[in-house]
């Protein structure tokens, strides 16, 4: 028994599912690039054996606990990790049985999908995942994790990656990125600058961020002009140390400003004091995208702007377990307005890259395409989080491609803390880019030829290009 269609995700439509199997089999085998994800690259520096069945699938994945968490499981039985000192469950087999049992509820959703091929290629699994093969499972895969071809490196070169990306806070050392060049291998993973928690005054321990900002680049980060070069200082470092092409800006708004030095200068006091309001809060974040794209224009590193989640919106979960725990929801967001400051500033620039992500897709085709349609320095990410799917790939490119076209967008990237599902999402993305164009060649808006050449641009030139790769 196969727990994938070889066919999946190509039309029904037998001519058309002809000509997007042809073209999804001309970059089946191109190698995966992933320019933006949270891999945790100690991975690749210890390359030891991933601890258990549970702590590769369920653990890590919000994407699978907040759907156990929807039909009220809590999150301490699946053995989340809780930052209040409470206990949770440590059991991995307890953990991957509750898990088993309630597979079910994936049905029909993108999570299924990548965890069936993860099954199936990655570990050989051909029987559906239940309570009743859970333990089969569980040994099968643990087994499997014991041997040398499926340590991190292993399954790294195994999965032909050509470069995977994590992200690291402004604070990072960098060690695990050091130690990984140090080791002498051969596999390519690099880092990205996420300055959150050093640009928020609403982020937890700002004051204190900052000041540990300076103490590491030896600026007087309380001042303006001192804390603006500490980022330069930072960003020169995770390029150096980590080899850095783009940094990454997780904001509750798209919202960008472009104060005068002395406007922003008092704002940012008023940051470190603590005495901010909301909006001089949301006000700060964006002059500091404004500045980070500048910075951008100095250094050559992408910018990329993950904006419109409502981060942590049930609060006792929050406080109990931390951020990233399945509780981050999206809203709508306004993208013409309030990228209309750094448009102004810094938009014409061919050399400046800023990438867009959202999880509005009503701005799909009324401010997205036409913003990207004509700014040099625009490009639009790849459906994001919630829309990481092929009917978000099919909404995303029917609604932004009659305007923005394919060149203006930035490829696909997963965006994941689940290495084995780095395959499965990048294998969707490429079945699904296949589908939409075998439907432009059926309908003569796109010449065969022509698709085939856009069907490995949206593999993998669009992303290198974007990411500075090349």
């Amino acid at each position: 028994m196969s727990l994938t269609d070889p066919d999946r995700l190509f039309p029904a439509e037998p001519g058309l599912r002809g000509l997007a199997r042809r073209l999804y089999e001309s970059v089946a085998d191109l190698p995966i690039v992933s320019p933006h994800g949270h891999c945790d690259p100690r991975w690749f520096a210890e390359n030891e054996r991933f601890p258990n069945p549970a702590e590769l699938f369920v653990i890590p994945d919000h994407y699978v606990f907040r759907m156990l968490v929807s039909q009220g499981i809590p999150l301490t039985d699946l053995g989340v990790p809780r930052v209040d000192g409470g206990e949770t469950e440590t059991d991995p087999r307890k953990i991957w049985r509750l898990f088993a049992e309630n597979f079910h509820l994936f049905r029909g959703t993108p999570s299924a999908m990548w965890l069936n091929h993860s099954f199936q290629f990655v570990f050989g699994l051909d029987k559906p995942l239940s309570a009743a093969t859970a333990d089969e499972y569980y040994e099968h895969i643990d087994a499997k994790l014991a041997t040398p071809d499926f340590t991190p490196r292993a399954l790294f070169e195994r999965f032909n990656i050509e470069v995977l990306s994590t992200t690291e806070g402004a604070l990072d050392d960098l060690k695990w990125h050091k130690a990984i060049t140090a080791s002498g291998w051969g596999g390519k993973v690099i880092t990205t600058y996420r300055p959150d928690a050093a640009v928020d005054p609403e982020f937890e321990g700002f004051a204190g961020n900052v000041e540990q900002l300076g103490a590491l680049t030896g600026e007087d980060a309380a001042t303006w002009e001192g804390y603006l070069n500490a980022h330069r200082a930072r960003r020169a470092y995770f390029k150096e140390f980590g080899g850095a092409t783009a940094s990454d800006h997780g904001h509750p708004s798209a919202r960008t400003e472009d104060l005068s030095a002395a406007d922003a200068a008092a704002l940012f006091q008023k940051a470190l004091a603590g005495t901010c309001t909301a909006e001089e809060a949301d006000a700060f974040r964006g002059q500091m995208l404004t500045e980070m794209a500048r910075m951008s224009l100095e250094d050559g590193l992408t910018l990329q702007i993950h904006a419109g989640s409502r981060r942590n919106h049930h609060k006792g979960v929050f406080e109990k377990h931390g951020r990233d725990k399945g509780f981050d929801i999206p809203g709508r967001t306004d993208y013409v307005g309030s990228l209309s400051p750094l448009l102004n500033a810094v938009g014409m620039e061919p050399k400046l890259r800023v990438l867009l992500f959202t999880l509005d897709e009503t701005v799909y085709s009324r401010e997205w395409a036409p913003l990207a349609g004509v700014y040099p320095c625009l490009r639009l990410g790849p459906p994001w989080w919630f829309h990481d799917s092929y009917e978000g790939i099919k909404r995303f490119r029917e609604a932004t491609t009659e305007t923005a076209g394919f060149y203006n967008t930035a490829g696909f990237n997963d965006d994941t803390r689940a290495f084995c599902s780095i395959p499965a999402r990048h294998d969707v993305a490429r079945r699904s880019d296949c589908s939409y164009l075998a439907g432009l060649v059926a309908t003569g808006r796109l010449g065969e030829a022509d698709a085939f050449e856009v069907a490995t641009d949206l593999t993998y030139n669009l992303a290198k290009d974007a990411y500075g790769l090349t």
